[in-house]
């Protein structure tokens, strides 16, 4: 009887751990969104890179994708892979410059092909996650507070999100996601600026400026 009362004591105070664990790194999670949601609007430099040990390809193999994206509100400017996003509250238009194509469509990025995109990274954790306090580890001087993010969607092509946040600032420092394939993507906030003197036409997309540079629209 002793052995029982013991064991259900141990795995009692197991599971409280773990629920103010998880209610711990929520609770930061929403620190940061609301924080950064504060701002009048931000930009974000980033670099990306890509892992897959099963694959052989480390990361540092490739140079790093850079990229950068202004946000303001729902509004965002992203250029990632030498195209550009814009979304304007309402559509989102998809500047392929290499090919002089323009795509448009009604509402923002689709997320259900589990890829966190730059311009949900104040919002994604939202819906869809469990969360746990990770590591806290000194990055340059910088001391960066890890939590990890785990679907609960058993059939996610995410298994875990790594997402550090600097523990002063409480601004986002690093994502890191891992595939169900195995490849991990990281991406790495390089610079980051609030409040910068950025009027709405800013994200508004100008048909006849691309229209004059021989774009197609569709």
């Amino acid at each position: 009887m002793r052995k029982l009362v013991v064991l259900f004591l141990s795995l009692f105070i197991t599971s409280v751990t773990l629920s103010q664990n998880s209610l711990e790194a929520k609770a930061l999670l929403d620190e940061v969104s609301t924080k950064m949601s504060a701002y009048n609007n931000m930009f974000i430099g980033f670099s990306q890179t890509l892992s897959n040990e099963e694959a052989g390809i480390e990361e540092g193999d490739e140079p790093p994708i850079r990229g950068e994206i202004n946000l303001k509100g729902e509004k965002y400017s992203l250029l990632y892979l030498g195209n550009r996003f814009i979304y304007d509250g309402k559509k989102l238009y998809v500047i392929n410059n290499e090919e002089k194509e323009i795509s448009t469509s009604e509402g923002d990025m689709n997320a259900d092909d589990g890829f966190i995109y730059p311009s949900k990274l104040l919002s994604f954790y939202k819906e869809g996650y469990n969360f746990e306090m990770g590591k806290l580890k000194n990055v340059n001087g910088r001391k960066i507070q890890y939590v990890t993010l785990n679907p609960i969607d058993s059939d996610s092509d995410i298994v875990k999100v790594e997402l550090g946040i600097d523990a002063k600032t409480k601004h986002i420092y690093k994502l890191i996601q891992t595939g169900s394939n195995g490849a991990k993507t990281s991406f790495t906030i390089t610079s980051f600026k609030s409040n910068q003197p950025i009027s709405d036409s800013f994200f508004k997309f100008d048909e006849q400026k691309y229209l004059n540079q021989n774009y197609t629209i569709d």
